[in-house]
């Protein structure tokens, strides 16, 4: 994948349009499109500012791979999606997995105690 689709995805991943991006970008969206099919060569600056756009350091977006994308519906960040590695998948899910058993815990008293009644 090279870098141009690799910022495509990440951009839709993250819902935003190719208008928002160019106008982050101060530049035209026919220009940002550019971008995107790898018509043109980008800066380490231009690059260094679309992955401050897309919220993801430039070594993630230099490396992105779609299998390292995550769905993570249950947390309201990154358009629920994440992006980085299994070892920070696994973090995020070793926190869920805590926060749902909390969570069986406080129903489970809360049922016990509508059968106490």
């Amino acid at each position: 994948m090279v870098i141009g689709e690799k910022i495509k995805k990440i951009r839709e991943l993250r819902n935003f349009t190719q208008d928002y991006m160019a106008a982050q970008l101060e530049m035209t969206q026919a220009g940002y499109s550019r971008i995107e099919r790898d018509e043109v060569d980008i800066s380490f600056s231009k690059l260094e500012k679309i992955a401050k756009i897309l919220n993801i350091n430039l070594l993630e977006l230099i490396g992105f791979n779609e299998k390292n994308v995550f769905n993570n519906n249950f947390n309201n960040t990154t358009n629920g999606f994440i992006i980085g590695t299994n070892e920070q998948l696994k973090e995020v899910y070793e926190a869920r997995i805590l926060d749902l058993q909390k969570e069986i815990v406080y129903l489970r008293g809360i049922v016990e105690k509508s059968l106490q009644k």
